[in-house]
């Protein structure tokens, strides 16, 4: 007798929508030899199954073609809406099959089987008997499945034979499921499943402990523990299934004739007797891409499982070595770095040659050519020298953003030193602490607030000018090389004590060469300096414009803190390219939308944090991206500023992207577990960078160096370790799923805040939101709460309240929701979670009369200070020692706004703080 198989399938295949309410069947394909006798058929199966009827199918081909096998197929797919369907199919060669589709809550997998084999004789009872009543533990979309949700309910299969793969038994196949979800899942239990294992049980669901250091082998002997067990009470979700078909081999079973779990593998046998592996999937929960990984990954765990030594759970491998380098290769640039290692000023050099008259950089009224910036700042790096700074060290800047700073940076690496740049606005303890752990050897300031270090006097750079006044016409002699550090930027440490990351000259340099073609930065651009000088985006900003040949608008301070100026600023400068944060984007989107003038803007770059790409259709309705490119990059300080790049479509926002793009040509991405494991495409784990990119280390910090920065055993590169999560796609695109740490506990409960902000954002009419875990008493966990705020943009129709307890279980939902007008940031742009004022818990005071304040404008002042903080104040108030901010401030320029009364600059508040000084202000100026 010759067993028969469905056709090889050429890939993955598409089904049309299981009908809604479908039953779930299973069937059984049973050859008969001829002759084939209708009648004896038919007797045996009313003997056998009661009222069952046969359906006799004639087909004018042989039994091995494949006409026969589609007729087959097709039978074998069909569900029965009841009991059960038996169809003789008879071939013109003689043979017949007889073809059983029954439902499984009617017919359980050995009762089908015992039917089956009355046919061919067979003398055990074939009666039904029911699967026990539980419903079957859905599995949901597992997050790493990159399903398609447009697809509906269609679903997809696909099948592979496996030539020499051992056999097994359930429990083999279920030990290296369990493996792999312990890999998929890292953060859940594993919960393996499987249909028809268990005697009068439909749907087998374990909960499976993987501890690392567990033998498979006993992993397998305790799920043949538990299969012999009774079932649980209450199985839990599965997200992958398996079924088994290792009945008699001249038969044909279908397990289900539908998907079962969001991904349900049936292990079997082909017509030669190798094991062959079926899948079936929805497809808006599994991508076929995804589909075909996971069958791969389970087929390798199973030859680990049955290996004569199978080893420790943990030292499993996932896939073989030609999959691992598939992975890898997933993380490398489409295309490789053409850079040669320089210094920036040798850089610069090349373009003040080419283009001497041009503008470099424009700063208020000042407008500086690239040969007065070059003659400037080689007087500074000559002041410099004479002021006793030697190659490789240290210089710490501390300016305002400003002309000046640019000159002076630029000067630091003519001298063949190290600049370190400090924010003007920094505590006095912060700017301290750098100077003493960076070992300054100069620093260049003009903030007479500075505070006194031992062993360091403050030059100005125009001390510096006069010192090296002969010394314009070329920069000093210095030996440093393209491998020295360029710069040492501060960033905050998870103790709370900063740490300065140190990146060479080539590092930068190479950033511009992987970017220049593809974002065409060249002459025509005009850049904006809007970061702090001690924020890495800076370092994209300056050199990105001075390194090829662009123009570069220094924003001041004030202005970068009001978005309609800066909007202002945008349209007067024709600036064409722009880099911003996401938070700050946002505010500017609000600006521009009100203003009347008409952007240049080319290209938007985004860094620094996440992007909420849909809240970027706002811009879309009046930017299209034909006019206006969306550049979404991902990076970090000990990477050089930025290590992927993506395209920010119209369609990419609808859908929620998270994609931050591909590495850039000389960098690339590993996805690692907690053990350092690389993961598969669609699992999530910490990003791990390696490449041109990747900074020398920690100023005096060896421990935490090495801590963070590695060699890849596997290739060789070294790399950093960020801390920051993400998953690779099947095409090579990174998501960035934001940092590993913001993740809290509350109860009990492992909460993602990022999460709570994203259903925040969706809310109609919210532009932007940050969410907090907070403890009114920081030493009672069970006074723990979260706190959210949400910028409004108006057309909220639902309540937000209402809306988040529709998104979101009981433990996430904020305790408290307070409306700002923006959401304070950083000097680097970020959001300023400290800043966050307390919760809103009262409604603000009554207004006061106009003439408590003497005359229409203080007293209108005086009711929107009153709004702002929610209580009485005079005249002769200071609004920052009553507790104002930066955010208040943009609050009660809002409120103004809307009242009528005169335009509030944040330099005015700042001037003159007091209400009676603030309405003199504005009725003078």
């Amino acid at each position: 007798m010759r067993t028969l198989q469905p056709p090889p399938a050429t890939g993955p295949r598409r089904h049309p929508a299981v009908p809604a309410g479908a039953p779930d069947c299973h069937a059984l394909r049973v050859r008969l030899d001829p002759p084939v006798d209708d009648e004896t058929v038919g007797a045996r199966l009313a003997a056998h199954a009661g009222a069952a009827r046969l359906w006799v199918e004639p087909v004018p081909d042989h039994a091995d073609s494949a006409a026969a096998a589609r007729r087959r197929d097709r039978e074998l797919s069909r569900p029965v809406t009841a009991g059960l369907r038996a169809v003789l199919i008879r071939y013109a060669d003689g043979p017949a099959d007889l073809v059983l589709v029954a439902r499984r809550d009617a017919w359980d997998p050995p009762a089908l089987r015992r039917l089956g084999a009355a046919f061919r004789g067979g003398t055990a009872d074939p009666a039904p008997t029911p699967a026990t009543d539980r419903p079957a533990p859905a599995g949901g979309v597992p997050a790493w499945g990159l399903g398609d949700p447009r697809a509906g309910d269609a679903w997809g299969e696909d099948r592979t034979v496996l030539p020499g793969h051992p056999l097994g038994d359930p429990a083999t196949w279920l030990a290296a499921l369990a493996v792999l979800l312990a890999r998929y899942q890292p953060e859940e239990t594993a919960v393996v499943g499987a249909l028809g294992v268990r005697a009068g049980e439909d749907v087998t669901a374990l909960a499976v402990a993987t501890p690392d250091d567990l033998p498979l082998d006993a992993l397998t002997a305790r799920l043949r523990d538990r299969l012999a067990a009774p079932a649980d009470p209450a199985p839990p979700a599965v997200p992958i299934g398996l079924a088994f078909d290792l009945g008699d081999p001249t038969d044909e079973y279908v397990p289900c004739l539908a998907p079962r779990f969001p991904l349900t593998v049936v292990v079997g046998r082909d017509a030669d007797g190798h094991v062959a592996l079926r899948w079936r999937h929805p497809l808006r929960a599994v991508s076929p891409a995804v589909a075909a990984q996971v069958v791969r990954h389970l087929a390798h765990l199973h030859r680990q499982v049955t290996a004569a030594t199978p080893p420790p759970v943990g030292a499993a491998d996932l896939d073989d070595p030609a999959g691992r380098e598939r992975i890898a290769a997933l993380g490398r640039p489409a295309r490789p770095l053409a850079s040669t290692p320089r210094r920036l000023p040798d850089v610069f050099a090349d373009r003040v040659a080419e283009r001497p008259d041009a503008v470099a950089l424009t700063a208020e009224d000042a407008r500086v050519s690239y040969r007065e910036l070059d003659e400037w700042s080689n007087r500074l790096a000559h002041g410099l020298r004479a002021h006793g700074v030697r190659d490789g060290d240290l210089v710490g800047v501390c300016l305002d953003r400003s002309a000046e700073l640019v000159a002076t940076l630029l000067a630091v690496l003519k001298a063949g030193a190290v600049y370190v740049p400090m924010d003007t606005a920094y505590p006095a303890d912060r700017l301290a602490y750098t100077v003493r752990d960076s070992g300054l050897a100069v620093l260049v300031t003009t903030h007479a607030e500075f505070p006194r270090v031992d062993g360091i006097t403050p030059v100005t750079p125009a001390a510096l000018a006069e010192a090296g006044d002969t010394g314009a016409g070329a920069p000093p002699d210095v030996t440093a090389g393209p491998a020295d550090p360029a710069y040492v930027i501060y960033t905050s440490g998870s103790t709370g004590r900063p740490k300065g990351v140190v990146v060479p000259h080539a590092n930068v340099v190479a950033l511009l060469d992987a970017t220049r073609d593809d974002l065409r930065l060249g002459p025509a651009d005009v850049w904006t300096f809007f970061h702090s000088a001690a924020f890495d985006f800076s370092v994209w900003e300056i050199w990105g414009a001075l390194l090829t040949g662009g123009h570069l608008v220094v924003v001041p301070y004030w202005v970068s803190r009001s978005p309609e100026q800066f909007h202002e600023l945008l349209v007067e400068r024709r600036v064409t390219v722009l880099n911003q944060t996401p938070s700050s984007f946002a505010q500017l989107v609000e600006a521009d939308r009100e203003a009347a003038g008409a952007l240049a803007v080319r290209l938007v770059i985004f860094g620094g944090e996440p992007l909420d790409a849909r809240s970027l259709l706002p811009w879309f309705d009046s930017h299209p991206e034909s006019a206006c490119r969306l550049v979404n990059m991902f990076g970090i300080t000990e990477t050089t500023v930025h290590v992927t790049a993506g395209d920010v479509t119209r369609a990419g926002a609808l859908a929620a992207s998270r994609s931050v793009g591909r590495p850039l040509p000389g960098w690339s991405v590993r996805i690692r577990d907690t053990a350092g494991r690389p993961v598969p495409p669609g699992v999530p784990g910490e990003i791990h960078v390696g490449g041109v990119g990747v900074a020398t280390g920690y100023l005096g910090r060896p421990d935490l160096t090495a801590e963070r920065f590695a060699v890849d055993p596997e290739t060789g590169e070294r790399t950093y370790r960020s801390g920051d999560r993400g998953r690779l796609l099947p095409d090579g695109t990174l998501e960035h799923l934001g940092r590993i740490d913001n993740q809290v506990k509350l109860r009990g409960f492992r909460i993602e805040l990022d999460e709570i902000r994203s259903v925040l954002t969706e809310c109609p009419g919210v532009a932007a939101a940050a969410v907090v875990l907070r403890r009114t008493d920081p030493d009672d966990p069970a006074t723990g709460r979260i706190d959210a705020y949400v910028v409004r943009t108006g057309g909220g129709a639902a309540p937000l309240r209402e809306r988040l307890r529709r998104m979101l279980p009981e433990y996430m939902l904020p305790a408290t929701i307070t409306e700002l007008p923006a959401l304070p940031t950083t000097a680097n742009g970020k959001v300023d979670r400290d800043a966050l004022p307390e919760p809103a818990a009262e409604p603000a005071a009554p207004e006061a009369p106009a003439e408590a304040a003497g005359d229409d404008l203080a007293g209108g002042l005086l009711g929107v200070w009153q709004q702002v903080f929610g209580r009485p104040v005079g005249v002769a108030d200071n609004f920052f020692e009553l507790g104002g901010n930066s955010l208040l401030a943009v609050r009660m320029a809002a409120i103004m706004r809307e009242r009528g009364l005169p335009r509030l600059h944040p330099r005015t508040l700042y001037l003159n703080p007091t209400l009676r000084g603030l309405a003199d202000a504005l009725r003078t100026g």
